[in-house]
């Protein structure tokens, strides 16, 4: 393998129903970034049916190309056709580093094309940059040291260490990110696509699924990703029904509720709502965390929120480390007193 051939930070832009994934524009701010680091473009890959008319949303986002693979048998996701049309466009235009949201399609379709092209993946990165490998030269061994690798970050054994890794063999560099983790860039209003159309051709086979009918779940509850309060709780709270005094604070506070594994696998509250490292990744202004023990597991998910709040009994707990203000106290003391002085404070406005 001559990896001078391969170049380019290349994004897969999922859409789902001809609407741009929000993965995809977090992905293309982070693209940019590494791509400037290598004095390399960013190019976005958009696969789907009738999806040409999305390529100037992504060059707003900083893709400088959008390659455009449509076809009829990508109209619905399905593993086969689209691990067809995206190791395909790696194999025709050798990409350096290639980014996949881990989405329940990333995550089905990432470690599908990496085998096919035969590199390695790093799966759920929340730290991409570009630098030396070995992090450290090998003493003796300084001319072996890599320059300009993708370092891809991850939790490691259960979120008890980071691991950083690198792919310095094999091409293209491949890494699946979880939503949430990257940032995306303010949009540039009036960019136009530097369009690429391509298409290797489908031809159905035996590994090509037949879908017979999509039933598409309705919720009624706000995506935690997207709020900017969250009111969460943990093992601590006790029981479900003690998490109606974490509702009452989130409705005074015109935020929403979310909750780590521990509440999850009790049963106490739905998977939609977890916050952590095998939950979802948030971001908000305000993060009030109560009856959270504050484990790695929990905190890689919400470390990044402008504001932390921590309540809880243990004064020893971890989760006062991440903390930008915490109360050390019974939270069903705490909360509804809270709650009934923000109250008051609307009242009196």
């Amino acid at each position: 393998m001559n990896l001078a051939e391969y170049k380019g930070v290349y994004v897969f832009a999922q859409q789902v129903d001809n609407e741009i994934s929000g993965i995809a524009y977090e992905l293309l701010g982070k693209g940019k970034e590494l791509a400037a680091k290598l004095n390399e473009e960013v190019t976005a890959v958009l696969i789907g049916h009738d999806v040409k008319g999305l390529a100037d949303k992504l060059a707003e986002y900083g893709a400088d190309k959008v390659i455009v693979v449509d076809d009829p048998e990508l109209k619905e996701y399905r593993t086969e056709p689209y691990a067809h049309a995206l190791s395909s466009v790696i194999n025709e235009f050798k990409p350096d580093i290639v980014l996949v949201g881990a989405t329940a399609i990333g995550r089905d379709l990432g470690p599908t094309v990496s085998a096919r092209v035969a590199t390695g993946l790093t799966a759920d990165c929340t730290v991409l940059e570009i630098g030396d490998f070995p992090l450290v030269a090998i003493p003796g061994k300084e001319d072996e040291q890599k320059h300009n690798q993708l370092l891809m970050t991850r939790p490691a054994f259960g979120g008890n260490t980071i691991a950083t890794i690198a792919c310095p063999d094999n091409r293209p560099q491949m890494a699946t990110v979880r939503p949430g983790v990257m940032q995306k860039i303010e949009p540039i209003v009036g960019a136009k696509a530097n369009v690429i159309e391509y298409n290797p051709g489908f031809t159905p086979n035996d590994r090509y699924v037949e879908i017979k009918e999509i039933v598409k779940a309705v919720s009624d509850t706000v995506d935690i990703m997207d709020a900017k309060i969250l009111v969460s709780g943990g093992r601590g709270v006790g029981s479900a029904e003690n998490f109606k005094i974490l509702e009452d604070l989130a409705e005074a506070l015109g935020g929403s509720v979310s909750c780590s594994r521990a509440v999850v696998d009790s049963g106490w509250k739905p998977r939609d709502l977890q916050v952590g490292q095998t939950g979802k990744t948030v971001r908000p202004n305000l993060y009030i965390a109560c009856g959270i023990s504050g484990a790695i597991q929990h905190t890689a998910g919400m470390e990044e929120a402008d504001i932390i709040i921590a309540i809880n009994k243990d004064e020893d707990a971890p989760i006062f480390d991440v903390a930008d203000y915490g109360i050390v106290g019974d939270l069903n003391k705490i909360i509804p007193q809270l709650t009934e002085a923000i109250k008051a404070e609307k009242a009196n406005k």
